[in-house]
């Protein structure tokens, strides 16, 4: 994805050294090391889409969650079935229907008899949702009160059943996919919920070449699995090493003004407060970006960094990332479907508006 913003790092974070510089550094090239053979075991299974894998790469990362927004047969469910497959994980998949109720992910109480005929007891059975990797496929085909049900787990790792929360272990990682053209049938996911994705990821169609390939090499006998590089304790302290990156203020300030912005309410608190109200915005939003969508700018920023060899955050870093973070949380009035707008045209606006201050 293209960024608006120069590649440079403001003055106050080239001069940040870290305290044990060889050991970060050598943190780092465990990670890219770590990226480049991903990368090459999805490349077993997944023709193209390599920034798609990129950032499902960052999302995991960054203990984030990742929606996968795409046409039928693009092999969003494969992407994220092939990037389990290259991690050490307790994998499950759910897939969604109008009629699959809430106990059918999170789990239920059931009443068993006690060993030795001593009466009865509840017993709680999990449900898919106690794992690493969860892949909710088609999350908009189910009532919002089943979509609900990832709520919980998405923001605080926990399940409550009953009057008891159960602990996920960590780590949890929820990818869910979606059909943005079938609408019969589907329920729109809640802004609440939606929220809580890092990235909304919009999947496209391969190119001519990259199509060919795809028909080559599943057209024939041959078929290649990917083997598992990471583990479940290697993931953890990668995960950790992301949020040790240290980050400049005037970075920190450009990815909230950049936020900030995103918000047509004139009040002190919103877009006019970083005097940088944008047309686009005033004219078509009405709801804009909420402060998760800051944290993720940074975050994601961090994780980005590291997989390119730097211990430092660049403002191209967030410029780079404002797409998937922001996109699906900017609500478009009818002015903007009208006249054929989307979130993207805004964000686009917002990088050429908000330019990047340096103290």
């Amino acid at each position: 994805m293209s960024s608006t913003t120069e590649n440079r790092t403001s003055p106050q974070l080239s001069k940040a050294q870290p305290s044990n510089n060889g050991q970060l550094l050598d943190q780092v090239d465990k990670l890219r090391e770590s990226r480049r053979q991903l990368r090459e075991e999805v490349g077993k299974v997944i023709v193209g889409q390599q920034d798609v894998v990129d950032l499902l790469l960052l999302g995991l990362l960054c203990r984030g969650h990742v929606l996968l927004h795409g046409v039928p047969g693009l092999g969003k469910t494969l992407m994220a079935r092939t990037l389990s497959s290259t991690l050490d994980l307790k994998f499950k998949r759910v897939q969604f229907t109008p009629d699959l109720m809430p106990s059918d992910i999170t789990g239920t109480d059931v009443i068993e008899e006690q060993e030795g005929g001593g009466g009865h007891q509840l017993k709680f059975v999990p449900g898919p949702i106690f794992t690493n990797f969860l892949l909710a496929d088609e999350v908009n085909r189910t009532p919002p009160k089943t979509q609900a049900a990832l709520l919980q787990a998405m923001q605080e790792h926990e399940v409550s059943i009953g009057n008891t929360t159960y602990e996920l272990d960590p780590p949890f990682f929820v990818v869910a996919t979606q059909n943005p053209i079938e609408m019969e049938g589907t329920y729109p996911l809640p802004e609440a919920q939606v929220d809580r994705f890092m990235f909304n990821i919009r999947v496209r169609y391969p190119t001519i070449q990259e199509e060919a390939d795809i028909i080559r090499g599943t057209t024939g006998t041959e078929t290649l699995e990917p083997s598992a590089v990471l583990s479940s304790a290697d993931l953890l302290q990668l995960q950790d090493i992301v949020r040790s990156v240290p980050v400049s203020d005037d970075v920190i300030m450009y990815a909230a003004r950049l936020v900030a912005a995103t918000r047509p309410q004139k009040s002190d608190r919103g877009a006019t407060a970083s005097g940088n109200e944008v047309e686009m915005v005033r004219k078509y939003v009405t709801y804009g970006a909420s402060p998760r969508a800051g944290q993720a700018l940074v975050l994601a920023g961090k994780a980005r960094a590291v997989l390119e060899g730097r211990y430092h955050v660049d403002f191209a870093d967030i410029a780079a990332l404002a797409h998937p973070v922001l996109r699906h949380r900017l609500v478009l009035n009818f002015h903007g479907r009208a006249d054929n707008v989307d979130s993207d045209d805004v964000i686009d606006a917002l990088l050429k508006a908000i330019k990047e201050d340096v103290s």
